[in-house]
């Protein structure tokens, strides 16, 4: 059918048109449009992802073996390099035992007694062996922290009865600790409350690691392990994890670095916070 003048005009052309139909009604080749906003994010986080593979294989081409792994609540991007990679957990179970014991309690529906905050306490904050031990018993032991992993979503760790000796990867450090935010999570808000009181008032000098990279302004916790054994030759594991927030909730991280081989507890330090550096630098959370 031909249209004539005035049905071209009808349609929206003009003289001043050159009697050219728009591409949506002659079915031309429109110019497609561009990325969405989401995709466009999509790809920056991606960008910047590379670059931090390519930041920490030059630092894993210098130090002792290291393995990292961030969650990005805001975003939702995670990040991992080894993340699926094991090692022993030193000191860091101590913030899987606390999880346990606030599910113990909420799971009685109570809040937690003098006696067990007598010693989940300096488990956290000063890091104390002897009230992780007699704290790890009075849960159950061994037993009890596996079943109670499966409600944390560690399908990543294994607990060895020495709690020290416990395996776990970053990636699966990362879920605990998002756990210890999430309001749909099995914590309940006063657990989560407390988790967060505990690890954001660690003693002077077990605030080392994951709180390096916290801004002015912003709320760090953190809960750091390192040992050494004459089975590793005298070498050190030194692992951070903590989360860092914001108050206008733009900053909302999970972080873990764990590490091993190291010459000495300071190497290891250097290291564990060299990498969580350049996560943040890279990801720019």
């Amino acid at each position: 059918m031909i249209l004539g003048g005035g049905g071209l005009i009808a349609l929206g052309v003009s003289d001043d048109d050159d009697g050219v139909l728009p591409a949506a009604l002659t079915g031309g080749n429109a110019k497609p449009a561009g990325p969405s906003a989401e995709e466009l994010a999509k790809r920056e986080r991606a960008k910047r992802a590379k670059a931090l593979d390519a930041a920490l294989k030059q630092v894993a081409a210098e130090t002792p073996d290291f393995s990292v792994a961030v969650l990005d609540k805001k975003t939702g991007q995670t990040y991992a390099y080894q993340g699926a990679t094991t090692f022993d957990t030193a000191s860091i179970v101590k913030a899987q035992i606390l999880a346990c014991e606030l599910l113990k309690a909420q799971d009685a529906d109570r809040e937690p007694t003098a006696a067990e905050m007598a010693l989940a306490t300096p488990m956290i904050r000063a890091s104390d062996n002897d009230a992780t031990t007699a704290l790890f018993q009075r849960l159950g032991g061994r037993s009890a922290i596996t079943k109670c992993n499966k409600r944390l979503g560690l399908t990543q760790t294994t607990v060895n009865k020495a709690w020290g000796l416990t395996k776990t990867t970053a990636a699966d450090q990362v879920k605990l600790l998002a756990k210890f935010a999430d309001t749909k999570g099995p914590l309940d808000a006063d657990s989560r409350k407390t988790a967060f009181s505990l690890m954001n008032t660690v003693n002077d000098d077990q605030n080392w690691g994951v709180p390096v990279v916290a801004k002015p302004g912003e709320s760090a916790t953190v809960k750091n392990g390192w040992d050494t054994r004459s089975a590793d030759g005298g070498l050190w594991a030194v692992n951070t994890i903590g989360r860092v927030t914001s108050p206008d909730g733009k900053v909302n991280v999970s972080l873990a670095v764990l590490s091993h081989n190291n010459q000495s507890m300071d190497t290891g330090i250097a290291l564990v916070e060299k990498v969580a550096q350049l996560t943040r630098q890279h990801l720019k959370y």
